[in-house]
């Protein structure tokens, strides 16, 4: 008897000892990224990928992030300061910068609307879901859709803030946010603006809508002069795409940090069950 009991203590030792290797070689694969996707613990909140408005420079966005809850990763992807570069370009440094072994989720605001649809639309793996800051499919001004040659000529440089703010601020401007609007815009290589402003005039990825299969946060501003109701509206044939107004002009991101902040942070949080709903997420 007394050797089956030291027989047993043994086997029940090396059996703990052999779940404990197990346990740290798991821990340490993980660390490593070397584990597939499908072993991501879903309780994490996925990253938090930020594309920029039309500067590029991802320093508009700093008092949104600061509104986040400080347990989101938030990751800006910027864009180049002295180069020309069109839609497909941009594209390709945003899709060079996404995580591969992470789950993460894009948000766009205004400019990089059509660079996160299109990234969406390819279902990359890792994209849990896509938020839209008062942004757009295609040009959100058709009118001036055929002037879209002069825009070489717009002074971009010699711009004054107060001018600049009108459209973007409009009654929440504030000599701090002009400032703040006037330094990143001046960090820009004027020619990289127009290059970025005749591309909104051109640019059209509507018929991708429906390939994003992934649930969409769109953050609409109540008192938006740069995108109209009627194209944001146009947004509603992404199947799983839900809208959210906030009292704000085009630059929600920048004059409702903190509103906007607490909308991004509930769309983490349910994440799963968002993606579990499938169509029945709607409007």
């Amino acid at each position: 008897m007394a050797q089956d009991k030291r027989f047993l203590q043994r086997v029940r030792i090396r059996t703990l000892a052999v779940t404990e290797r197990r346990r740290r070689a798991h821990a340490k694969a993980t660390q490593a990224g070397s584990l597939p996707m499908t072993v991501l613990r879903p309780h994490r909140k996925p990253r938090l990928m930020l594309l920029p408005g039309l500067d590029g420079t991802g320093s508009l966005l700093r008092g949104f992030r600061d509104a986040l809850d400080p347990s989101i990763r938030t990751i800006v992807i910027s864009y180049p300061l002295y180069r020309e570069l069109d839609y497909a370009a941009l594209e390709e440094i945003a899709r060079s910068r996404l995580p591969r072994r992470k789950q993460f989720v894009l948000l766009a605001e205004s400019f990089s609307g059509p660079i996160a649809i299109s990234i969406a639309a390819d279902r990359p793996a890792g994209l849990r879901g896509l938020i839209l800051a008062c942004s757009f499919a295609r040009n959100p001004v058709p009118v001036l859709a055929p002037l879209s040659a002069l825009v070489q000529f717009l002074p971009v440089r010699w711009a004054p803030a107060v001018l600049l703010a009108r459209p973007t601020l409009g009654r929440f401007q504030t000599p701090i946010l002009r400032s703040q609007l006037a330094h990143a815009l001046s960090r820009v290589s004027p020619w990289v603006i127009r290059k970025r402003l005749r591309a909104v005039l051109e640019v059209d990825v509507s018929a991708l809508l429906s390939r994003v299969d992934v649930p969409v946060l769109y953050l609409r501003a109540s008192e938006d002069r740069l995108v109209p109701r009627a194209i944001s509206d146009e947004l509603t044939a992404v199947p799983r795409i839900r809208f959210v107004e906030i009292e704000a002009p085009h630059f929600l991101l920048q004059v409702r940090p903190s509103a906007a902040a607490a909308h991004v942070r509930g769309f983490l949080r349910n994440i799963d069950a968002l993606s579990d709903q499938g169509s029945s997420f709607g409007v």
